[in-house]
């Protein structure tokens, strides 16, 4: 099993979920804790990976400050601390990457932004065009505004969606724990560590216990279930303990942990959810468009004929060559009414047509499947 075990120094897109009590003390922000951490992001971006922070603390960092009493918070508290606490959190972030040269950018979301197809397909945009301007997006619950997700919700599984979300190969939870066990470690001394899982089985399910954490909300079985999101989307998850400084490069020289092993590649994983759809639509091709579509190229709404049935931005739709063949399926990035009325017509003369500056592409190779 150890040769299987997946190594972070070759992530090519690597999401980092930090919890609230390797973040936040009873002093305060962590401050030593967080500038080594910017070491290891800043190191792992020089080779030219992505990085992705999926960061709690907010809430914590804003009840100190506005002096809420220890203990459970009404939802009010929570979403009074989160706002005060988000600024600071933010502005963390920044002060550590800024001197190696590193922009941040924070991005809030909900469990709805994930699960709505039109929020998916933004959220999704604006980071992949962040990581591509080399920025690291730090991302958080806007807990400011949800409240089944302050209640119920947790950043492990918020981690895990963002994983699958953006194609990551490698998730990291950084956690009060160094991986996970056959019972909790802390109530049965006897309990068995696993350094790999390749399956997460009903047996490893039964396993998992509560949070054990005073300041995290997320337990174990949250965690398993951040494994079961992130592998089912080709992305392998490792669990380790992160108060050491510098947890990255103690991952990457062996720390303990816990490895659960993708189910294929991130991009593969993506190509078969989008084959599985059922069309909503129709685009139909002239022969130009139709060859550049088998050489991977997106599909411009130049190339479009004619487009039927009723759909909208962000539904699957079936892609027609000039003699009537399926060459394609994907996620078009305009709904049936503006997809029809930039039909034939250069990218540049989009804003023109619609009144305002669309995308080029009407469907994006990343979101078609030949």
């Amino acid at each position: 099993m150890a040769a299987l075990t997946p190594d972070i120094s070759s992530a090519r897109r690597l999401v980092v979920k930090i919890g609230s009590a390797l973040l936040v003390g009873d002093g305060g922000l962590k401050t030593d804790w967080l500038i080594a951490l910017a070491l290891d992001v800043a190191a792992v971006r020089a080779r030219g990976a992505d990085v992705i922070l999926v960061s709690s603390g907010a809430i914590a960092l804003g009840r100190r400050v506005l002096g809420l009493p220890a203990g459970a918070l009404t939802l009010e508290q929570s979403q009074a601390a989160a706002a005060v606490g988000q600024i600071r959190l933010a502005r963390a972030y920044e002060e550590a990457l800024a001197p190696h040269g590193v922009t941040t950018a924070q991005i809030l979301v909900t469990l709805e932004d994930t699960e709505d197809r039109r929020r998916y397909l933004n959220s999704r945009a604006t980071m992949e065009t962040l990581l591509g301007l080399g920025a690291v997006p730090i991302v958080n619950e806007n807990d400011t505004v949800a409240t089944d997700e302050i209640r119920f919700g947790d950043n492990d599984r918020l981690a895990a969606q963002i994983a699958v979300t953006i194609g990551a190969d490698q998730l990291v939870l950084l956690s009060d724990v160094d991986g996970f066990y056959s019972a909790n470690p802390k109530q049965d001394p006897a309990a068995r560590h696993f350094d790999c899982i390749a399956r997460i089985t009903p047996e490893v399910e039964a396993m998992a216990g509560e949070a054990i954490s005073g300041l995290s909300k997320g337990g174990m079985k949250t965690k398993l279930l951040a494994a079961k999101t992130a592998v089912a989307g080709g992305c392998a998850m490792a669990i380790m303990e992160g108060s050491a400084l510098r947890p990255l490069s103690a991952l990457a020289a062996g720390a303990r942990c816990t490895w659960f092993l993708p189910e294929g590649d991130p991009q593969l994983a993506r190509k078969r959810w989008i084959a599985a759809m059922k069309p909503r639509g129709e685009l139909r091709l002239d022969a130009g468009a139709a060859a550049a579509l088998l050489q991977g190229k997106s599909l411009l709404p130049a190339g479009v004929t004619a487009v039927t049935g009723s759909f909208g931005r962000g539904d699957p739709v079936a892609i027609i060559g000039p003699g009537g063949a399926r060459l394609a399926k994907g996620l078009v990035r305009y709904p049936a009414g503006e997809a029809e009325a930039i039909r034939g017509h250069r990218s540049g003369e989009i804003a023109a047509i619609l009144g305002y500056p669309g995308r080029a592409a009407l469907v994006h190779r990343d979101d078609m499947v030949l």
